[in-house]
Formats: structure tokens, sequence, C-alpha cells
């Protein structure tokens, strides 16, 4: 009998080069020398709230939790401790990686807890039980709720019986606010004077969304922030393939908005205008995933400006190539990264731990 060799035994040993931080990654430092110290009276508007909707924050409230997450990023705060008493209840009714991650992250990196719902099928809603009672339950259990769910409706039912306060992390294809706060503490990193300075008319940004707002929430929620800035964004793009990509929430607020806000079914006919490119093709649509706009796609060989940069809330599909991962285009990866401290940053403002940081 022939003995069989074992198959030898691999090392996992990272190169140096490998450990190199991938794409666009600017410093937080640049916002908070943009900007004054944090102004804590104007955080002290989120004490004990609840957020719902990027309709809550004005330019100066997002700025303010973008610079307090900065500081965060710096480690120019310790912030172990501060909520060392307080315990998150992550209820995520609908699949997710990063938001459901990156909240209990931000938790425990200030010494708090976390509970978890992974999915629907492990709670009462596969008894029958009633959104309404298991926001009563919310109660009992945990001191802020972070909730994703695939109907619009879920996030007005739990609030019914809620007495603590409750995070929107994504309701159906209608708002998912602490994304868009993610995505524009990337940019306000990366260019500072769009939310401190005032741009003169040749250097502000022109803005391409590639999505539907109508039916995508992280698109929803960006458009509305992107609104904040308008001041300093020449022009904002819409591409689609739909006929009318807005639906009517959006159209409300964009036709209240000066600044002009164009819609083309083709990339190619803007491409090599834009500062910024938001991406995204996964929406919900009410029975489940859909991919909307697979025909704009964006690769290393796209005629993008030298400067011009790329942001998706992700997961992607074959919309963003891996090859422009590399490239300083990429700056999703810190859109991701950054997630972690503007939630951290809202978790202390909500709780009004702010006054006892060192």
């Amino acid at each position: 009998m022939v003995g069989i060799k074992p198959a030898a035994k691999v090392a996992h040993k990272v190169a140096p080069e490998s450990r190199q931080v991938i794409g666009c990654c600017p410093d937080p430092a640049n916002l908070i020398q943009a900007g004054r110290g944090v102004q804590l009276d104007v955080l002290k508007q989120l004490a004990h709230q609840s957020i719902l909707s990027a309709e809550q924050f004005d330019r100066e409230l997002l700025c303010e939790v973008c610079k307090l997450a900065a500081h965060i990023q710096l480690k120019q705060i310790s912030v172990g401790n501060a909520l060392h008493d307080k315990i998150l209840a992550a209820a995520f009714f609908e699949p997710s990686t990063r938001t459901r991650l990156s909240f209990e992250s931000a938790m425990l990196r200030l010494g708090g807890k976390t509970l978890s719902v992974a999915e629907a099928a492990s709670t009462g809603i596969a008894k029958g039980e009633s959104l309404l009672d298991i926001g009563q339950m919310f109660n009992s259990y945990a001191d802020v709720v972070v909730i994703r769910h695939t109907e619009q409706r879920a996030i007005q039912e739990l609030s019914q019986y809620l007495r603590i306060s409750m995070i929107n992390g994504g309701n159906g294809s209608d708002e998912h606010p602490t994304q868009a706060m993610a995505d524009w503490y990337a940019l306000l990193k990366w260019k500072p004077a769009l939310g401190f300075g005032h741009l003169p008319e040749t250097e502000r940004i022109h803005l391409g969304i590639v999505g539907t707002p109508g039916n995508m929430r992280t698109v929803k929620s960006f458009l509305m922030l992107s609104l904040l800035f308008m001041e300093n964004i020449r022009e904002i793009t819409i591409v689609s393939e739909m006929a009318d990509p807005l639906g009517e929430e959006a159209h409300e607020f964009c036709d209240s908005s000066p600044l002009p806000i164009r819609i083309v079914s083709d990339l190619q006919e803007v491409i090599e205008e834009l500062d910024v490119i938001y991406m995204n093709s996964i929406a919900y649509l009410g029975d489940g995933y859909r991919t909307l706009g697979t025909k704009f796609k964006l690769n290393s060989s796209s005629p993008l400006k030298q400067d011009t940069v790329i942001l998706h809330p992700l997961a992607r599909r074959d919309e963003l190539s891996v090859d422009l991962d590399a490239t300083d285009h990429n700056l999703y990866f810190n859109q991701a990264d950054g997630a972690v401290f503007i939630r951290q940053a809202l978790l202390l403002s909500i709780f009004d731990r702010l006054d006892v940081l060192p």
C-alpha cells in the first residue's frame, strides 16, 4: 500500500507591501484644520434623539459630526469607555454586512455592548409577531436600537411603542441616513472646502450619481445631504436608465433646490465632466433585490478625469471593476472605513456623553 503524502502546510504571511492602504486615503486632519474646534452645543441637538432621515441634518450639524469623527479616527480624544453602561441592539430583518458590523464595532470601541438580530427568521416575526410589539420589547433589552427592514413602514410601526432612540439602518427603498453621512465624511476629508469654504465657480464640483434615488435608499439619502453643499457644487447629474429616476419625494426636494440637476441615460455622455461619481446598482424593490443600471460600468479604461473620485456604498457587482481599487479614483474603501467613526460620533452625541470626553 502506497502512503498518501500529506499536503505541505503553507504559512499565511502578509507581505509588507500588501499592508499598504489601497486607494485614495485623505487625512482626517484636513477636515479638522478646515473648521473650528468641535462645537458641542451644535451636537447637543442630537442628544436622546432618533436618527431616521437625512432630512434631520443641516450643513452645520453634519459637519460637526464629521469633525468629531475625524478626532476619533485620529485618536485625538479617548473614547474607549464612554458608553460602558449602554447596550446597542442591532436588529437587522434584512441582510447586511457593513452597516451591522460597523455599528457593532462602533459600540464596542466605545466600551458598550451589543445584541444582534441577524435575520427575520430568527425573531418572533417568523411566528407572526407584530413590529409594534417588537418595538415594545426593545425598551427592556437595550438603550438604542439600529433597525434595518425590507419595508418602508417598519420604522414608523416600531417607533409607536419605542421609548429608546432608534437609528434607521435602511428601510426598504426609502432611506439610509447614516450611510450618506459616511459618504460625506469621505468627501469632506477629500475636499474640506466643500463644507468649510466658499469655492470659486471654477472649482465647484460636478457631482454624478449613477442610480435611481426613487428606489435606492443610499442614493436618495446621499442626494438629500448633497443639496446641503449646493454653493460648492456646480451641477448634479443623475445617470439612470429609468425615465423618471427621482420618485415623488425626491422630486419635491430637488424641485425646490436652485442647484441644476440634470438627468441623462448615458454615462459616457458626462463621464469626462464629473469630479465625483457616486455609484450604486442594487435596489430593494418590495419583493427582493434587483440590479438596475447594469449597463453603466466603470473600470481602469474609463475616460475619468485625473482627479475624479468614486464613491460606492457597497456591495458591488460588475458595475465597478476591481482594477480601479489600487488607483487614486478609489474613495470607496475610505468611505467604508470611515463609517465606524461616523457611527461612533453619532452614538456619543445621541447618548449625550460629549462633555465627559477627555
